[in-house]
């Protein structure tokens, strides 16, 4: 990286671009404060936090249009022991990040035509076609990702990613890791840890060639202690949901996750979701609920529904429903105590082999029916997503045995993470409006 490459990316970027994004934070919270806009007649105001959360992302995104500047580029998945690159200083991009984005900015359809043009089904995960379709046009709502130096992918998530991410090698031909996670049935047992614990050791050497410095033990540790407190705020954050009326919504949880899925270890992390916890807590304090006539409590599973995380709010707060615990949001809490700065790669490699998709059906029932008992559940609604098959297997076993054991109405709701093709308005309507019935019953 040359002295000139660097001005211009310190330039962009901290000087120019985040007095920008700072600018554009301060505008919008002084609309919000002063303002006459649309206020939901159903739900609360949207947290205080929200431009921050804004301009956090923003700021990522922009860092990322002029990373290839001043920086190396890996590219990783969402369950990659990031804590390890971080530390290294790469400038890190998760794709199924990116991809949630253009869900939310709508456009998705766009972008993976162009992967579907070129041969890539409809049937594979809507993130990765985004991602392709992205790859193949350049077309983003970010203006611009960088190009990848690296590539690390973890099959602790699903293994759609294994040949994802070859696709992805192949077109920018560069290197590709993959850390292989051994699927967790009851316990993880030692030889399984030593197993991923070797990969990372071997992985080292081919990071430190293309950081092209050497990885510091602690430089390691320190991201690794931010990354464990980031963890353990976002858990605290959404635990306020056991208050009745929750101050936090699943809906609220979607939209202020970004940060621990992809800045986790960095310090400003930290600083983001104590303020959060600090707000939610005020909003506890005033009798403030996320929805204004909480009636009912519900549980979420699987991935959201990107492009419909507005109506589906109105539609659940119309009838008093609050979506206060989620499988998919916690899931990025329950990781934290199994980190340990002082046992870096062993506590990496143990961490690493628990996300929720690494263990099984079972595992994701007795997390339902915890969150039952602990938030005061009166419901459970289980995303059916078309092209999220790990998450979605077993749902139509874990829904009978919900309403089985627990006396409380489920409902199979059948859409997609990202794509609304394959939500139909008036499909999901009628299912909710059944579902909302069972409920008034």
């Amino acid at each position: 990286m040359s002295f000139v490459n660097r001005i211009r990316f310190y330039r962009q970027v901290w000087i120019i671009g985040r007095a920008g994004l700072r600018w554009q934070r301060w505008r919008a919270q002084t609309y919000a404060k002063s303002a006459v806009h649309r206020q939901s007649q159903y739900l609360a105001p949207p947290l205080d936090i929200t431009p921050k959360t804004k301009e956090l992302i923003a700021r990522h995104y922009l860092e990322g249009r002029w990373a290839n500047l001043a920086r190396k580029v890996a590219w990783v998945t969402s369950g990659a022991p990031v804590e390890m690159l971080k530390a290294l200083d790469f400038y890190v991009l998760y794709p199924e990040n990116h991809g949630a984005l253009c869900g939310t900015a709508r456009a998705v359809v766009d972008i993976s035509s162009e992967a579907e043009s070129a041969g890539y089904s409809r049937d594979i995960c809507s993130y990765a076609r985004t991602d392709i379709g992205t790859m193949l046009s350049g077309k983003t709502p970010v203006g611009r990702l960088p190009r990848p130096d690296l590539l690390l992918a973890c099959t602790n998530i699903c293994q759609t990613v294994l040949f994802w991410y070859r696709i992805l090698a192949h077109h920018f031909q560069v290197p590709l890791v993959i850390i292989d996670t051994p699927f967790v049935y009851s316990k993880a047992e030692r030889h399984t840890i030593g197993y991923v614990e070797k990969q990372l050791e071997d992985a080292i050497p081919i990071l430190e060639k293309i950081a092209g410095k050497s990885l510091s033990l602690k430089r390691l540790k320190k991201v690794m202690e931010m990354s464990k407190k980031a963890t353990q705020l976002w858990a605290e954050v959404i635990g306020k949901a056991t208050h009745q009326p929750s101050p936090i919504s699943v809906f609220d949880q979607f939209i202020h996750m970004a940060p621990i899925v992809e800045m986790r270890g960095d310090p400003f992390t930290i600083d983001f979701y104590a303020t959060m916890l600090d707000e939610v807590d005020r909003r506890i304090a005033n009798g403030i609920g996320a929805v204004l006539d909480e009636k009912k409590r519900l549980l979420w599973d699987n991935l959201p529904v990107w492009p419909k995380l507005r109506s589906l709010a109105e539609k659940l707060g119309e009838h008093g429903l609050a979506l206060v615990a989620s499988t998919y949001t916690s899931a990025w809490g329950d990781l934290g105590p199994l980190m340990n700065p002082d046992k870096p790669l062993e506590s990496t490699a143990l961490t690493y082999l628990h996300p929720i998709l690494n263990q099984g059906t079972g595992h994701k029932l007795e997390t339902m029916t915890h969150m039952i008992e602990k938030f005061h559940l009166d419901g459970a609604i289980l995303h059916s997503d078309r092209s999220c098959k790990p998450y979605s297997i077993g749902q139509m076993d874990q829904k009978e045995r919900l309403i089985r054991t627990y006396g409380i109405p489920a409902l199979l709701l059948e859409a997609d993470h990202d794509d609304p093709r394959s939500f139909s308005d008036e499909h999901v309507s009628h299912q909710l409006n059944a579902f909302i019935e069972m409920l008034e019953d």
